[in-house]
């Protein structure tokens, strides 16, 4: 399959949230949405790709001395520079070549540049997955389809020896799920009960505000809770979700905890969980219905330390990375510092997410202990959340967390045209909420994902980006 981009435009769509989204340094209000559409030349025939992504403060670079709108001149820069070399590259005789010529090149330049791997690989990533899409387009098959046949001829041997001779249909399930379950952010300020809701600080949109009215209104049974690393604040609010969970979900409730990267060393995170395991309602809480722990220990010390995990450290959680997970590398390297997995998100770029499923597949086959988790991050129609989704329900996770829908009112920020292009395509995924504009369909805290596995990559029919502006940068 030769493989040659012939252009790329960029889109804009300003978005505003429902209410703060608490998630660490920053607190989001709104942010801009990127909408890439890229020509692909396959085998001589055009082809048209899109991706999409938010563009959020402080996640690809936690520096708290900059704002947002001196970070975001940077992150255009890494997309434009990762734009320019999808371009420069020229004819490629299959994607994961193309892909891996692209991703080094980008790769090299930002280490010359002193860019964050993480912020690289997200520039990436948006070619990535639009070039990807327009492959799936081209030989018109779905994303599990094109990777159980290895359409894109990933060579897996080639970026981690032990993986010589795996091909995607040893680790991929004959048939990608089709349905998830849905795992709840809770974040830093978000209310747990009605009662937590000022006036002033009602909404009234349809949707649920507080974690008692969601976990109702959708039947939630994952959550996923971000922690402050302020130990007695982090004990109150645990205490209170313990209850709230236990009383509205009891048995079947499950939780991920988000370190936030708040801690610098192991022991200053072991001091905090011991402290938990010394409580009994939260040892409890935490014994029955805790999955793991993700990213308690800052992105610039992740994976320079031991977990301490052979040196007695009793009763140690499982712990994750995800915003460490920056580079080919990184999840290796993880477990070899101790760590029992990483996670997926599309943002940090696919093929390498279909390569931490290959390691995972090949380490559990040795019984060795790995997982790879699906993490959000405010993803939304009518493209990014698809396309992730996708990803998702190949590699074989079970749950996801989710919070793009909760955070923003459904897809009312799109033209009626789009939104209504969105409830015809996938009635599975979505639903018209009550005010009438289409929202996440969640019953029993599960999504179904049919119609985005039957989609090429996820989106049935792109939106029209004639719709929104164009973004020049």
């Amino acid at each position: 399959m030769r493989i040659n981009v012939r252009s790329v435009d960029f889109y804009r769509l300003p978005m505003k949230t429902r209410f703060p989204f608490c998630y660490g340094i920053a607190s989001m209000t709104e942010l801009p949405h990127l909408f890439v559409r890229a020509v692909v030349d396959i085998d001589g025939k055009e082809s048209i790709g899109m991706s999409a992504d938010g563009l959020p403060p402080k996640w690809f670079t936690k520096n708290p001395d900059t704002t947002f709108e001196e970070d975001l001149p940077e992150m255009l820069r890494v997309i434009r520079h990762a734009a320019d070399t999808s371009l420069e590259i020229g004819p490629r005789n299959s994607f994961f070549e193309w892909w891996r010529c692209q991703y080094e090149q980008q790769h090299r330049w930002a280490v010359s540049e002193h860019i964050p791997p993480l912020l690289s690989s997200f520039g990436a990533s948006l070619l990535e997955r639009a070039v990807l899409d327009a492959v799936c387009r081209a030989v018109e098959h779905p994303l599990h389809t094109v990777l159980i046949r290895n359409l894109l001829e990933l060579d897996a041997g080639l970026l981690r020896g032990q993986l010589a001779g795996v091909v995607p249909a040893d680790f991929l399930a004959a048939k990608p799920t089709n349905e998830l379950i849905v795992r709840h952010t809770i974040g830093l300020t978000d209310p747990l009960t009605d009662g937590d809701i000022n006036a002033s600080d009602q909404i009234n949109d349809g949707l649920p505000h507080s974690l008692e009215t969601i976990i109702r209104q959708y039947g939630m049974t994952h959550f996923k809770v971000k922690l402050t690393g302020d130990l007695p604040h982090d004990i109150d609010r645990l205490r209170l979700l313990a209850e709230i969970i236990g009383n509205e979900v009891a048995a079947e409730a499950r939780f991920t905890l988000d370190g936030n990267e708040n801690f610098h060393r192991v022991e200053d995170f072991q001091e905090h969980w011991n402290t938990y395991q010394a409580d009994p309602v939260l040892r409890s809480f935490f014994s029955s219905a805790l999955l793991f722990v993700e990213q308690p220990i800052h992105r610039d010390f992740a994976l320079s330390q031991q977990l301490g995990l052979d040196a007695g450290w009793i009763n140690s959680p499982s712990m994750i990375i995800d915003e460490s997970d920056a580079e080919l590398s990184s999840f290796p390297t993880a477990v070899s510092c101790g760590y029992a997995g990483t996670s997926h998100k599309n943002c940090k770029g696919v093929m390498k997410s279909i390569l931490n499923a290959a390691d995972v597949y090949h380490r559990q086959q040795k019984q060795q202990t790995a997982l790879l988790s699906a993490e959000d991050l405010t993803n939304v129609g009518p493209v990014a959340l698809l396309q992730d989704l996708a990803v998702a329900a190949c590699v074989g996770v079970d749950h996801v967390e989710r919070n793009g829908h909760h955070y923003f009112r459904g897809l009312s920020m799109l033209p009626q045209s789009e939104q209504q292009k969105v409830l015809r395509n996938h009635p599975d995924l979505y639903e018209l909420a009550e005010p009438g504009f289409p929202t996440l369909k969640i019953r029993n805290g599960r999504i179904q994902v049919g119609t985005v596995n039957a989609a090429p990559f996820g989106v049935a029919e792109h939106p029209d980006v004639g719709l929104f502006e164009c973004w020049k940068f």
